[in-house]
């Protein structure tokens, strides 16, 4: 899921939020976020809806469906 790990990394960042915090908030660990954004694994559907409601977005867009 290329896209979905590039537009996570773009979100993360446009809000200036830190893989730290991001795992925080979702509760998991700072290399999960990594291995998420380097496309290594991908999240669960509950995290996938946590991360689109944290960032604003709907999960289309967060996995290419869907532009912003």
């Amino acid at each position: 899921m290329e896209i979905f790990s590039q537009r996570l990394r773009e979100l993360r960042k446009i809000e200036k939020v830190s893989r730290q915090k991001l795992a925080r908030i979702l509760n998991v660990s700072t290399g999960c976020i990594c291995n998420w954004e380097n496309g290594y694994s991908e999240p669960d559907f509950e995290t996938l809806v946590s991360i689109a409601k944290y960032f604003d977005v709907t999960c289309g867009y967060l996995v290419g469906v869907e532009e912003y």
